[in-house]
């Protein structure tokens, strides 16, 4: 007979573009996902939480597989320059203007990509 086989697979490298208001939280989260799923993944966090970043930087070499987990960090010209290169999967959160921008570099390679994009105040109304 025949039978239904589900085969998961990891998507290869996954990029985590980290935001600045969670930035332990917001680049950690998807990293424990795409661990989980057994993808290779390049973090980098947001330079307007420096100290988040240096702590992110100099913790994930020492206990992840340094050949498997980077850590990049820097502003605008190096998130840029990741931008250019092919990745199998980005995960962004942040602003819609900056999301505009991952989704066009994300387009020219086809790379599918999760952006969360937020705003200022979010707010709740219940009636």
């Amino acid at each position: 007979m025949d039978t239904t086989l589900l085969h998961y697979d990891p998507l290869g490298v996954v990029l985590i573009l980290g935001a600045w208001n969670y930035p332990i939280q917001l680049s950690l989260g998807p990293l424990a996902g795409a661990i989980s799923a057994g993808n290779c993944v390049i973090i980098k966090p947001s330079e307007l939480a420096p100290a988040s970043s240096s702590i992110t930087a100099s913790l994930i070499p020492r206990y992840l597989d340094k050949e498997c987990f980077q850590v990049v960090e820097g502003g605008i010209a190096e998130t840029t320059e990741l931008l250019l290169e092919r990745f199998d999967y980005i995960f962004y959160t942040g602003s819609g203007f900056v999301g505009k921008i991952v989704r066009e570099a994300a387009n020219k390679h086809l790379t599918p990509v999760t952006l969360e994009l937020g705003g200022k105040s979010p707010v709740y109304i219940d009636s």
